[in-house]
């Protein structure tokens, strides 16, 4: 590969030259200008970009550290980062800790392996990286960041606790107010719900979400058709079993997993999902638009996350001081509506017969025509020498 020096001995200039035209910089003339570029293609020469980023102190790259990739919600929250480091030109380095792989769920609750992650943020460092996002699989308290990083650090899906390290989570809460409501609008007032484990902050987020989309439709709560989940399908198939006998309508299960458990156990029974009994999700997972009939769930914003997440790490390069205040960054869920939620509120009768009056109201005319037409068939039916005329 053809050097800068190289290319400034075969061109006759000196090396500042030759730097000046490929920073685009003022002083050589255009003839000069023409010859260098020229072989510079011609020696294919491409510019040392990492030594020239180490120059200036800026790397243009950010460390991601995963803390599992296998886990549904990470890659879409990375796609979300990269997309936007491609529009401001940061590349990122992946770091892939597998920890779901080695330790299954167990280590949300422990903090054994922040040293780990202290190790790989270490590594990153010495790569240069101007910043580090961190990217959880299950939303929590994670307190691996050390506090004296000297570059800006980002948590994704989880909760820093500290505001020198803003948090970019889900609205879980908000979530569960959208779909619950969604039941209510149905007509549904007996809703009972399939809890994820009682430890999890995405469980209790869901849960208040529930309680205040019924407070505010005027529905007293009843802990009686709360069930607890584990997150698996057969802790759904059983928490249906438990809440059938409640005399419930629908049920909201705290992912989709769950829901499809609830659909194994009414099949069983013989009853139709959107017909004997209303399920929603929560997740959009892909598997939830296969679910026969197609399951009614919350989609998490996790590209968003990212995307959000990268966003706040591009500004506090920029100089961005994060307040406390705006430490923590919700993204709000959004509904899609699909055919596991029956509509047993008589609305849509009353909405027909509505719309049948205001179309007769609008349009007097035809009532009244309609009206004379009945006058003359009866009078000819009574009169029936005026209906062929001689």
């Amino acid at each position: 590969m053809a050097t800068i020096k190289e290319i400034a001995k075969a061109c006759n200039v000196s090396v500042a030259t030759v730097s000046n035209i490929l920073n685009d910089k003022p002083g050589a003339s255009a003839a000069t200008r023409k010859n260098v570029m020229a072989m510079i293609e011609k020696m294919n020469y491409t510019p040392n970009v990492v030594a020239k980023n180490l120059k200036l102190q800026k790397t243009r790259s950010i460390g991601v550290i995963a803390e599992d990739m296998t886990i549904f919600s990470i890659p879409d929250i990375i796609d979300g980062i990269t997309e936007q480091c491609e529009q401001v030109d940061y590349q990122i380095l992946l770091i892939n800790l597998r920890l779901y792989k080695k330790y299954n769920d167990t280590y949300y609750s422990k903090d054994d392996y922040y040293e780990v992650v202290r190790r790989e943020i270490k590594k990153l460092m010495q790569k240069q990286v101007e910043g580090i996002i961190y990217v959880a699989a299950h939303e929590r308290p994670i307190l691996c960041i050390p506090e004296n990083l000297p570059i800006p650090a980002v948590m994704a899906y989880g909760y820093s606790r500290t505001p020198k390290v803003p948090s970019v989570v889900v609205d879980d809460c908000h979530g569960a107010y959208e779909i619950t409501k969604y039941l209510i609008e149905n007509g549904h007032t007996r809703i009972g719900v399939i809890m994820g484990k009682s430890d999890s902050i995405h469980a209790q987020s869901r849960l208040v979400g529930y309680q205040e989309a019924l407070f505010d439709s005027g529905i007293l709560y009843s802990p009686g058709y709360v069930t607890e989940g584990d997150w698996n399908r057969e802790s759904g198939y059983e928490g249906i079993t438990k809440l059938l006998a409640k005399d419930i309508t629908a049920v909201f299960c705290m992912n989709d997993l769950m829901a499809g458990g609830v659909y194994d156990r009414l099949a069983e029974l013989g009853m139709t999902v959107g017909e004997d009994l209303s399920v929603v999700g929560y997740d959009n997972r892909e598997l939830s638009s296969y679910y026969n009939p197609p399951l009614t769930t919350i989609d998490l914003p996790l590209h968003d996350i990212g995307y959000r997440a990268s966003e706040i790490m591009i500004e506090m390069l920029e100089g961005r001081e994060i307040s406390e205040e705006d430490s923590v960054c919700a993204v709000e869920c959004t509904r899609r509506i699909r055919k596991s939620v029956k509509d047993i509120s008589g609305k849509n009768m009353s909405e027909k017969n509505a719309s049948e009056k205001n179309a007769s109201e609008k349009n007097p005319s035809e009532k009244n025509a309609s009206e004379k037409n009945a006058s003359e068939k009866n009078a000819s039916e009574k009169n029936p020498s005026e209906k062929i005329p001689e």
